[in-house]
């Protein structure tokens, strides 16, 4: 099968286009600029094709000549506060405006399944107590204006395909981190296992604002989710959360990395000294994986012995 991909150059778009790669699919990547390498390993084909999809009618022509069995709306500003102030509608255009944009041409050109990647941030406030996030019952109380914007977006897509009778499904994803992560000008809010590996490979103490406790996702098992979501032959769900299904502190984390690597030095410091941004002054509640578990044959994997296993073998690999 043929699938197209927006934001194939960035973290999660990237990742899954390589897994899509290599299990045989042939890929059509869309974004602004190439990835820094294209996904080689497997039965699969990629292909790059560069766009701006702030533009109305960007996707149209690929799609008339790709003729995708499948759409991935993966494209997104990952903004954080300074981005927010700087260019608002620079956000909405993508977050927003592009994904209507897509579902519009998705109807058009005929895609049998469209997959959107939304964001837990959506849960906003909710996220501040200790009950799991659960997609139809917890309330959407976005804050950030990415947040506000993946909400609006999301919504945007359900509407949409609703009215265009296009089989879509919307996955709110956890919070990532992994191989593929960087930053490429889009994405400013690296997440905190990233900035902890950076720091380490440059050297550099780690200062945590406190130990960090989430259900961090690892981005195997974020691709796997996906797959299980396109893979899905009729979803009983619109909505699904793709989370890690375990809990565990950056703490835990430095504790192992402080393990590997004689020297490391790292301390919960508080959020005067921290030089690791949370990003939030609260520790997000889990994130339900309830559904996607009952639907489809995703099963989560990668606890946090896992990804020292898999991530960790080379940590101070990641680039400064």
């Amino acid at each position: 099968m043929t699938l197209l991909v927006t934001g194939a150059s960035g973290f999660v778009g990237g990742a899954l286009a390589a897994a899509l790669v290599a299990r045989g699919e042939d890929v059509i990547g869309v974004d602004r600029a190439p990835p820094p390498a294209e996904p080689r390993e497997g039965r699969g084909t990629f292909r790059f094709v560069a766009a701006d999809l702030r533009q109305a009618g960007a996707l149209d022509p690929i799609l008339a000549e790709a003729r995708p069995d499948r759409l991935v709306i993966g494209a997104a500003v990952t903004a954080d506060a300074a981005r927010e102030r700087a260019d608002p509608a620079g956000v909405i255009a993508v977050n927003v405006g592009a994904v209507a944009d897509a579902i519009r041409a998705a109807a058009r050109h005929r895609v049998g399944r469209v997959l959107y990647l939304g964001s837990g941030a959506v849960y906003g406030e909710s996220a501040a107590g200790t009950a799991a996030l659960v997609e139809d019952e917890t309330p959407l109380r976005p804050r950030s204006l990415y947040a506000i914007s993946k909400q609006a977006g999301e919504a945007t897509a359900l509407r949409l395909a609703d009215t265009f009778g296009l089989d879509l499904v919307a996955a709110r994803l956890g919070t990532c981190f992994g191989p593929f992560e960087r930053d490429t000008g889009l994405r400013d809010t690296l997440s905190a296992p990233h900035q902890i590996l950076r720091l380490a490979a440059r050297g550099e103490p780690v200062r945590l604002p406190r130990p960090g406790r989430r259900d961090w996702l690892y981005i195997r098992d974020a691709v796997a989710g996906l797959l299980a979501l396109l893979d899905a032959g009729r979803p009983s769900h619109a909505v699904y959360n793709v989370a890690a299904g375990f809990e565990w502190p950056l703490s835990e984390l430095c504790a192992v990395l402080a393990g590997a690597r004689p020297g490391f030095r790292w301390s919960v410091s508080g959020p005067e000294a921290a030089n690791v941004d949370l990003y939030e002054a609260f520790d997000r509640a889990p994130m339900s994986v309830a559904r996607i578990v009952a639907d489809t044959a995703y099963r989560p994997a990668f606890d946090l012995a896992a990804v020292a296993r898999d991530f960790l073998r080379e940590p101070w690999s990641v680039s400064p």
